[in-house]
């Protein structure tokens, strides 16, 4: 649509300063830069007045890295909750102890088969169902 490249900018510029002429040029400049003081001015006391009201605000260098790099800010965040879970499990664990010897596992034995009562036959069990 309307873009303003730096070099429209300064085209701008230069047709400005010589519609205004050497005599006025001074007192814009002037005013310009007093306009910009009032500027930075409002923005140190809003930022300040923020932080009085939110202390743990992170500082404006730090949000403009956040804004230009949104996953970065999610890595760190992650990493102090990494930090902060290993911290909480180190003082939360009871001290480690050697491990004892575990018992020996006995199997446990499967019931043979016992005849009916009404079988004819009188052979011992077969020996492997057990």
């Amino acid at each position: 649509m309307f873009s303003l490249s730096p070099i429209k900018l300064m085209v701008i510029a230069a047709v400005i300063m010589l519609l205004m002429g050497p005599d006025k040029l001074p007192d814009v400049a002037h005013k310009l830069g007093a306009a910009w003081r009032a500027v930075k001015n409002l923005q140190e006391r809003v930022e300040s007045e923020v932080r009085e009201a939110i202390p743990d605000l992170p500082s404006a260098g730090d949000i403009a890295r956040i804004a230009r790099s949104p996953v970065n800010l999610l890595n760190q965040l992650a990493d102090r909750v990494d930090a902060k879970e290993a911290a909480a499990a180190e003082v939360a664990a009871p001290p480690v102890e050697p491990p004892q010897p575990a018992a020996p596992l006995a199997m446990p034995r499967r019931p043979t088969a016992t005849p009916s009562p009404h079988a004819q036959d009188s052979s011992p069990p077969d020996p492997a169902l057990n």
